[in-house]
């Protein structure tokens, strides 16, 4: 009997399009980049405490190549692969890793548990795997906005998050020993919702689902202007939340 194959969520074709955007907006001078330096900052901390020494290390997905400078400096030999060439669905292209970390290149995958399930393969035995996606209650002020936006008609227009109950289910499922998933949250403040969607695209955490709504016309662009206008507090400024969902397990 044949696997039936996951729900199309996201697009095969708008997926590669946002990451190829993400790598050319980062190149501009002062690119947002601070999702990916607080993942960097934490996935470095979290190997230090574990006194976890990779002698072999993949990285996915490391905007300014933290991860893997850190990694370096440990003495590791790093493989660091975009996410924009890296098919996270199908059976991975190195293996042999004793530690493997991927920095939102998993959010917008059609087959999350069979990713994670690949990643553990390309795990030496011993070895850590790290991924760090964008975790439920992530962008709850854009959320608002867009419903008040769209009026009677909401289209889809944030992705679905995974919540730390089904993040440690899906490493169980995936065969990881010790999963731990934890959650923190991330607070940026914006004067401007283009700021805002802004910082979103340039992190490659614009939408690429495969009914992504209809774009947004000149009254409902109105409609979401006058809606981050009532968000905002006294010094006209809204405070939107990263929710940064962490889940990491061994291969034993």
């Amino acid at each position: 009997m044949s696997a039936t194959a996951p729900p199309q969520i996201f697009s095969a074709r708008r997926r590669p399009m946002t990451r190829l955007r993400m790598a050319q907006l980062q190149q501009r001078t002062g690119a947002a980049g601070y999702l990916a330096e607080d993942a960097a900052e934490d996935i470095l901390d979290r190997l230090s405490f574990l006194r976890h020494v990779p002698s072999r290390a993949l990285v996915v997905g490391d905007i300014g190549g933290l991860v893997s400078g850190g990694l370096t400096a440990l003495g590791a030999q790093v493989t660091s692969s975009c996410p924009l060439d890296f098919a996270e669905e199908q059976p991975w292209p190195h293996s042999g890793f004793d530690f493997i970390a991927s920095l939102f290149s998993l959010d917008a995958v059609n087959d999350l548990p069979g990713a994670l399930i690949h990643m553990r393969a390309a795990l030496a035995p011993g070895g850590l795997a790290i991924a760090v996606i964008p975790g439920f209650g992530s962008l709850p002020t854009l959320r608002q906005i867009m419903l008040a936006a769209d009026g009677d008609r909401p289209a889809p227009r944030i992705h679905p998050q995974v919540d730390v109950r089904a993040g440690g289910q899906l490493l169980q499922r995936a065969g990881y020993a010790n999963p731990v998933v934890d959650s923190r949250s991330v607070k940026v403040r914006f004067g401007k919702l283009g700021s805002l969607v802004a910082d979103i695209r340039a992190q490659g955490l614009g939408n690429v689902l495969s009914d992504p709504g209809p774009p947004l016309g000149k009254a409902a662009l109105k409609r979401a202007e006058a809606a981050f206008a009532e968000a905002a507090d006294e010094e006209g400024r809204v405070t939107e939340t990263f929710e940064i969902l962490t889940l990491s397990g061994w291969k034993l």
